[in-house]
C-alpha cells in the first residue's frame, strides 16, 4: 500500500468539493500545510465547513488563502476592521505579512476577532492571524513575530521546499521494506543531552538535540551525533519536546553545520526555547567562552521552526505523522506520537512527564491513538515525592521560621515553570494570610517567562486560565518588585528586613542566584530552599549534598572560599518531573498498551530501579509481556522490520 495520497488525487478532490466560484486559482505544498488559493473567498460564509472535509478525506491539513490580486489596500482594511471590531476586543496591533497574505491582530480578547475570522477574510482578502495581547508584555514574543515579517519572503521559500519534501513520494518502503531504528546520543542512563535519533527506511529525525548543563562546554555535554558519522544536512526533521536546555540546547548547533530542515514544537515551547538560548548566548560572552552556536543560528532555527498545538496529526517527512500531547511538564512541553507508516509502528515519547496537577498545568495526557513503543523518562524511577501540598506547607514553614528571625530566603530557581509556581504560591498565601506580606525580589528571565505564560492561558490548569481570561493575573502581588541589574543585590540582602529572593538559576550554575548565594551564605539567619532537581556536577547538587564550603575565583582572579552558615533546604515535592509512583501510574492507565518500554533521562540507579519495579509489577501494570530496554549511550534498537 502507498504511504503517500496521491497528488493528483488530491488536487481532483478540492477541485470536486470546491464552489466553482471560489475561483482556484492554485494549490501549493507550504510546509505539513496544502495552501488553496482562491480569488473569492466568499463561499467560506456560505460553506465554510469545506475545509475541515477535504482535510479528513485527503488526511492533509488545509489553509485557504486568497490570490493577492483581490486583498484591499492595508489603510482600507484598518478602517474595515475599525468598524467592524468592537472596543472591548482590546486591539493593541494591527500588521501585515505581504507574502503570506496574512492581517496580524494583536488584541486582548482575540476570541472576539476570531469569530469574525471568515467575515475579515471574505470582506478584506486578507487571513486575518489573531495573537493574544497578554497582561505581561513579552518582548521576545514580539520579536519573533516581527522577525517573521521580516523575513517572510525567506519563509515561504523554506514552507514551499519543506512541502516538496514532506509529500514526496515513497521509495523502498512503499515496496515493502521498511525499519523502525532509535539511537541514543544522549541521556541515556543520565539526565541532560536529550538526543534520539529516529530512522526508517525513508526518513531521518532526532526527538530533542539537548546538552548537558553539568558539564559546561565539554564534549560529553553534547549528543554524540559525531560518532556516528550523521551530517546534519541528511536530517529530515528535529522535535523538541521543551524549552529546557537539556533538551533544545544545542538545536541550532545542527544549522551551524547544514541542517536545512523542520523544527517542530509548540509556539509556547518556541518562544521559551528562543528566551533560554539568548541568555544562554549572552552567560557564554559574560564568561568569555566560545559557544557552539551563534545568534544567526538561533534565529535560522526560528525560521524554521513549525509550531504545532495539541492534538492535531500533521504530516512531517514522507511516512511519519506527528501529534503533540500535553506532558503536564513545563508550559508547552509535549508528549511526542509517530505514526510511522501505515501503521508499521507508533512510538510514544514522553520527554519530561508530569502525571499529577500541579498549581500550573494539568497532568499529561495518557491516551493515544496507537502505540508500539513508549521511550519514558526516569528522572525520579527511584525515589518518591511529598505530595503537593505537603511540599507547599513546607516551604511555607521554613520562609515564615526565616521571617520570625528576621532572615532572607534564597529560592535559586529555574526560570521556566517552578519560579512561575512559586510566585502563585506565595502570592496566594499572602493574599491568605498564611505568610504575612514581605518584599519578594524576582530575578533573571522570570519576568520575561511570566509574561510567556499569561500569553497561553488554554495551556495553563483550568483554574489558573479562568484567572487570567478573567483578566486577573496569578502571576503578580503588591510585594513582587522586579530586579533589574546588579548594583541593588547587596542592599536587599544587607537590609533588616526579612524577605525572599527568587533568582535563577536553579542548579547554580550561574546566574543571579549565585551572586546572592556568595551574600548570603555566612548568615545563619538566612535560608536556601531548592525547589528543583540538581543536577549531577551542578554547584546546587554539591551543596544539597552536604558541601559547606565552596571556593570561588573572585573579580580579582583570587580564590576565595565562601563557608556556609545558612540553612539549607530541598523540597522535592515542587518537580516538574513525575516520581516512580506517578511513573508506574503512567504505565498503568496508558491506553494502548505498548509492547516496548524504553527507559531513558535519569541517572542510572533511577532507571534501574525503575525498570526492575516495572519488571515485578507487569501483571499489575497491564503490559504483559512487553520488553522493558536500558540504554546504553549509543545503543541503537531496531524496534519493527519488514525487510
Amino acid at each position: 500500500m502507498s504511504f503517500n495520497i496521491d497528488l493528483s488525487y488530491i488536487r481532483s478532490v478540492i477541485i470536486k468539493l470546491l464552489p466553482p466560484t471560489a475561483q482556484l486559482t492554485r494549490l501549493e505544498f507550504e510546509g505539513p500545510e496544502i495552501a488553496v488559493y482562491v480569488r473569492n473567498p466568499q463561499f467560506l460564509l456560505d460553506q465554510g465547513d469545506i475545509a475541515s472535509h477535504i482535510a479528513k478525506l485527503i488526511k492533509k491539513r488545509i489553509v485557504i488563502r486568497t490570490d493577492p490580486s483581490i486583498r484591499k489596500p492595508e489603510k482600507e482594511v484598518r478602517e474595515y476592521l475599525k468598524n467592524l471590531v468592537p472596543p472591548e476586543a482590546g486591539v493593541e496591533s494591527i500588521e501585515f505579512d505581504e507574502v503570506l497574505g496574512e492581517v496580524v491582530i494583536k488584541a486582548k480578547n482575540p476570541q472576539i476577532i476570531e469569530a469574525k475570522a471568515k467575515q475579515i477574510l471574505v470582506h478584506t482578502g486578507w487571513r486575518p492571524k489573531v495573537i493574544r495581547a497578554p497582561p505581561m508584555r513579552s518582548k521576545i514574543f514580539e520579536e519573533i513575530i516581527h522577525g517573521y515579517l521580516a523575513n517572510s519572503d525567506y519563509r515561504l521559500r523554506f514552507l514551499r521546499s519543506l512541502g516538496e519534501a514532506i509529500h514526496r513520494d515513497v521509495l523502498l518502503a512503499k515496496n515493502g521494506n521498511n525499519f523502525t531504528r532509535v539511537t541514543f546520543l544522549g541521556a541515556a542512563q543520565e539526565v541532560g543531552r536529550s538526543a534520539i535519533l529516529v530512522e526508517t527506511a525513508e526518513s531521518k529525525l532526532l526527538l530533542d538535540f539537548g546538552l548537558n548543563p553539568g558539564r559546561g562546554l565539554l564534549s560529553n555535554a553534547f549528543p554524540r551525533i559525531d560518532l556516528l558519522g550523521i551530517d546534519p544536512e541528511d536530517l529530515d526533521a528535529v522535535i523538541v519536546t521543551h524549552a529546557h536546555l537539556d533538551h533544545a540546547g544545542l538545536v541550532p548547533y545542527l544549522f551551524k553545520y547544514g541542517f536545512k530542515g523542520a523544527v517542530y514544537m509548540t509556539e509556547a515551547t518556541r518562544d521559551l526555547t528562543t528566551l533560554l538560548l539568548k541568555d544562554f548566548l549572552e552567560i557564554a560572552e559574560r564568561e568569555g567562552s566560545e559557544p557552539p552556536f551563534t545568534l544567526a543560528d538561533v534565529e535560522k532555527m526560528l525560521l524554521h521552526t513549525i509550531t504545532l498545538k495539541y492534538n492535531v496529526v500533521t504530516d512531517i517527512a514522507p511516512d511519519i505523522r506527528l501529534t503533540l500531547y500535553n506532558a503536564g511538564h513545563i508550559l508547552g512541553s509535549a508528549i511526542v506520537h509517530l505514526h510511522i507508516g501505515n501503521g508499521f509502528h507508533n512510538i510514544v515519547y514522553t520527554g519530561d512527564v508530569k502525571f499529577g496537577k500541579t498549581r500550573l498545568l494539568d497532568r499529561a495526557d495518557y491516551e493515544f491513538p496507537r502505540v508500539d513503543t513508549l521511550i519514558m523518562e526516569s528522572t525520579y524511577g527511584a525515589t518518591e515525592q511529598p505530595k503537593r501540598e505537603e511540599a507547599e506547607n513546607q516551604l511555607l514553614k521554613i520562609i515564615l521560621d526565616t521571617y520570625n528571625r528576621r532572615g532572607k530566603v534564597l529560592i535559586p530557581t529555574l526560570s521556566v515553570g517552578r519560579a512561575q509556581e512559586i510566585m502563585v504560591i506565595l502570592a496566594d498565601a499572602m493574599r491568605q494570610g498564611r505568610l504575612p506580606k514581605m518584599s519578594v525580589y524576582i530575578e533573571g528571565m522570570i519576568h520575561e517567562v511570566t509574561a510567556i505564560h499569561t500569553s497561553y492561558p488554554e495551556l495553563l490548569s483550568k483554574e489558573l486560565g479562568k484567572r487570567l481570561k478573567n483578566d486577573e493575573n496569578p502571576f503578580d502581588f503588591e510585594t513582587f518588585i522586579r530586579v533589574e541589574g546588579r548594583e541593588p543585590r547587596t542592599e536587599i540582602v544587607e537590609s533588616s528586613e526579612p524577605a525572599i529572593i527568587i533568582a535563577t538559576s536553579g542548579m547554580l550554575t550561574g546566574g543571579p542566584a549565585v551572586e546572592y548565594f556568595k551574600l548570603m551564605a555566612p548568615n545563619p539567619n538566612n535560608a536556601m530552599v531548592f525547589v528543583n532537581y540538581q543536577v549531577e556536577g551542578t554547584l546546587g547538587r554539591r551543596i544539597r549534598d552536604g558541601a559547606r564550603e565552596i571556593a570561588f575565583v573572585n573579580e580579582k582572579g583570587k580564590v576565595e572560599i565562601i563557608r556556609i552558615k545558612m540553612e539549607v533546604y530541598s523540597i522535592e515535592g515542587f518537580s516538574g518531573h513525575s516520581d516512580k509512583t506517578q511513573l508506574l501510574d503512567y504505565i498503568k492507565h496508558m491506553q494502548p498498551k505498548p509492547s516496548k518500554i524504553v527507559l531513558v533521562h535519569g541517572e542510572k540507579n533511577a532507571i534501574l530501579n525503575l525498570s526492575r519495579e516495572i519488571e515485578r509489577k507487569k501483571r499489575y501494570l497491564g503490559i504483559g509481556d512487553a520488553i522493558v530496554l536500558v540504554p546504553n549511550l549509543l545503543d541503537s534498537y531496531t524496534l519493527a522490520y519488514n525487510i
